[in-house]
């Protein structure tokens, strides 16, 4: 992390009542990991650790409004996007990122952790067709990529092709999550399309704790930062990935259910 002043991240995501995932989520990291966080709110939830008690999607012309707000006066040196909910929102959201240079780096939320559905269903071609192609890195975990892929996908040795195929489809990188896999260990898969096309995995022991809210809302925005701080594509993923693994280790206990990550406690990712 080189940058004499911190990089601006610019989160576009759905606000979690509890704390956990999302906009809060995505605004801890940004901090703990140097960056100057700026939101777009798409939703309203009343979330917990056991689940999503109702959700409020808002226009799709406010969500734009923010971020244009947001570029149009601080800049932006990276973006993280989260949940959307529905097409109308996508459709504005892509409109107000026309244009703009900078990393943008797309986690397609669509169930919570606790299994709650967080993404209308017509609106997926939409996050295909329009904010794909503006993706520099797409994250999926593993049932987002067969939802995506409109196919069946059992455990990481699928992972691989159905990133390189993602990763066709949209012209982005590909980050594709193994922690939904039966595996005893995790293992996530980077896929780099280009002339110099590449698969590169990570891994690490599978903790076992229920607390692992927002792991993925965690994971994308600390790569934004990351790259928002000038670190190329592999090195910032092997970092954010440092960060989560650190996060879910300091996770406070708090809740019935899936509970909150101890994003407060990463002091280093040594």
């Amino acid at each position: 992390m080189t940058t004499r002043s911190p990089p601006r991240i610019l989160a576009i995501a759905g606000s979690d009542s509890s704390g956990g995932a999302g906009i809060q989520a995505d605004i801890k990291t940004i901090a703990m990991l140097g960056g100057y966080a700026m939101t777009a709110i798409t939703a309203a939830t009343a979330q917990n650790s056991i689940g999503v008690q109702a959700i409020a999607p808002l226009s799709g012309e406010f969500v734009g409004a923010q971020i244009r707000s947001c570029i149009d006066d601080i800049g932006v040196d990276a973006i993280k996007i989260g949940m959307l909910h529905d097409a109308d929102i996508i459709a504005h959201t892509a409109e107000a990122l026309h244009g703009v240079v900078a990393p943008i780096v797309l986690d397609p939320v669509m169930i919570a952790t606790s299994g709650a559905a967080l993404i209308d269903p017509a609106a997926i071609d939409a996050l295909r067709q329009k904010l794909f192609p503006l993706a520099t890195l797409i994250t999926p975990n593993l049932p987002e990529l067969a939802h995506i892929l409109g196919r069946s996908l059992a455990d990481s040795s699928q992972m691989a092709d159905a990133a390189e195929e993602l990763a066709a489809m949209s012209g982005a990188a590909v980050l594709a999550k193994g922690g939904h896999t039966p595996d005893a260990r995790i293992i996530d898969i980077l896929y780099e399309p280009g002339d110099h096309a590449r698969a590169v995995s990570f891994d690490h022991a599978r903790i076992d704790t229920p607390h692992t809210h927002g792991t993925g809302c965690t994971l994308s925005a600390a790569i934004a930062t990351l790259i928002g701080h000038g670190q190329p594509l592999q090195h910032a993923v092997r970092l954010a990935r440092k960060f989560v693994l650190a996060a879910i280790k300091a996770a406070p206990g708090f809740g019935a259910g899936n509970g909150p990550l101890g994003h407060h406690a990463v002091r280093s990712l040594d």
